[in-house]
């Protein structure tokens, strides 16, 4: 792979000869990752696969109008073309009053903070081989496991730099590791599957691999046998691993584009009480390790920690440069972007806190509950809210988990559903976005 500096010089070279063709202004991405997958099943190889890639993509203004192209060539030729198609493409394009670069005065300067997110590793398929039996063997060893549908193991390093016309100049390198299996417990028609998985910027962070095998081992058999529930309005508790999906809403309905464009539910939310007054939403992009730390965002905009909620209030929108001027506002550093397009919003790792107490406390006075381990379908509405998807899990009586169900409905409104969450103090740092087991009052359950 290429060095962050080759990868600077890469974007910075493409801008410099958009502007001298005539371009007002200009950005450019490049991009490039190298990574081994070795994937096993039932004890044997199945596959190993490695792939190198690169790409580069620019951006370039003429006033009012913009256009964006990309290319997997980095052939100076080709690029050369590229500059000249870009510009005939802008030449051609709606007129955009809000398109351009991020404010000069708002761009990072200075040395990049150090975000510790490159292990500087490249384990050989071996190795990832090792790793992926060993998990497999571990979910296979759980009693009532009776098949599987393999074990994965991987290892990548990416990098990304971006330079535009205006000043900005910033790369960085990024390394990935990530292990998962998911089994089958059961029977004939009585089969359950489920899985587990890490990922981790350096190798030695990730859990062991038997670990990882057991949880799903154990989660798959914890399946066996579901039963109905009866319908009814009761209170809903979200395993971790789904309830992280409530604050990927969150953020789609804050984002600043859904704002501009009055597509959002939380339109008139800002600076109210959206949120339990005990619970506070954090971005964090200078955690080190991070899965998705990162100290500038896609526009060259130095990142900064920030409370999104700050105990239950709603503080601000998250925003690029064009949603920012529609909106009369400064952009937040939230842009992201791949080579091709312009930047969109995202946050970086988010967390929920102010959750307490054990999940034993948080479902002791629930007399008829259910707790839910897997969300399906995609029906949440980001216009009204409305919040309906199919779900499977363990039913909760008199304070106690107790037997699998499945084939339900939970049902609510994301409004609602956010003022009435309370969590546990079980929050771990596992993923791009992290919450603890969240408890949600007066939802509806549709099952028999």
């Amino acid at each position: 792979m290429l060095s962050k500096e080759e990868a600077l010089d890469h974007a910075q070279n493409l801008v410099n000869q958009a502007t001298k063709a005539g371009a007002d202004a200009a950005d450019a991405v490049y991009a490039c990752e190298a990574s081994t997958e070795v994937s096993v099943r039932l004890g044997n190889l199945e596959d190993v696969a490695r792939s190198e890639g690169e790409e580069i993509g620019l951006r370039v203004f003429l006033g009012p109008k913009s256009a964006t192209i990309s290319s997997s060539s980095m052939n100076p030729a080709i690029l050369t073309d590229l500059v000249g198609r870009a510009l005939d493409m802008a030449r051609e394009a709606p007129d955009d009053e809000y398109a351009g670069l991020a404010p000069e005065n708002m761009l990072m300067g200075g040395d990049l903070p150090n975000l510790d997110i490159d292990d500087g590793g490249d384990p050989d398929p071996a190795s990832l081989k090792q790793r992926a039996l060993e998990c497999e063997d571990a979910a296979r060893a759980i009693p009532g496991i009776t098949n599987s549908e393999g074990a994965g193991a991987s290892a990548s390093r990416t990098i990304f730099g971006l330079a535009t016309s205006h000043g900005f100049a910033g790369a960085k390198c990024a390394s990935g590791y990530g292990i998962s299996t998911a089994v089958l417990a059961g029977e004939g028609d009585h089969k359950e599957r489920d899985y587990d998985y890490r990922s981790a910027r350096y190798e030695s962070d990730l859990d062991a691999p038997a670990m990882v095998g057991k949880r799903a081992g154990e989660r798959a058999v914890r399946r066996l046998n579901p039963q109905m529930v009866k319908s009814g309005a009761m209170p809903v508790v979200l395993d971790p691993r789904v309830g992280a999906s409530l604050i990927s809403h969150l953020v789609g309905a804050i984002a600043g584009a859904s704002i501009a464009r009055r597509t959002s539910f939380l339109l008139d939310a800002l600076e109210t009480q959206l949120f339990d007054g005990g619970l506070s939403i954090i971005d964090d992009p200078h955690r080190p390790r991070g899965l998705s730390s990162r100290a500038f965002d896609a526009e060259g905009l130095p990142t900064a920690r920030r409370a999104v909620v700050d105990k239950g209030i709603l503080t601000g929108w998250l925003m690029e440069s064009a949603s920012a001027r529609q909106l009369g506002l400064k952009p937040t550093g939230h842009a992201s972007r791949g080579v091709s397009g312009a930047p969109g919003v995202s946050a970086s790792n988010l967390h929920l806190e102010g959750g307490s107490g054990s999940v034993d406390e948080l479902i002791a006075d629930i007399e008829q509950g259910v707790f839910v381990h897997e969300l399906a379908g995609q029906g949440v509405n980001m216009v009204t809210g409305d919040y309906s998807r199919g779900a499977a899990g363990l039913r909760i009586e008199n304070g106690e988990i107790t037997e699998a169900i499945s084939e339900f409905t939970i049902a609510g409104n994301l409004k609602d559903m956010f003022r009435n969450m309370r969590g546990a103090g079980d929050l771990e740092f596992i993923y791009g976005t992290n919450v603890p087991t969240l408890r949600i009052d007066g939802m509806t359950v549709a099952g028999e």
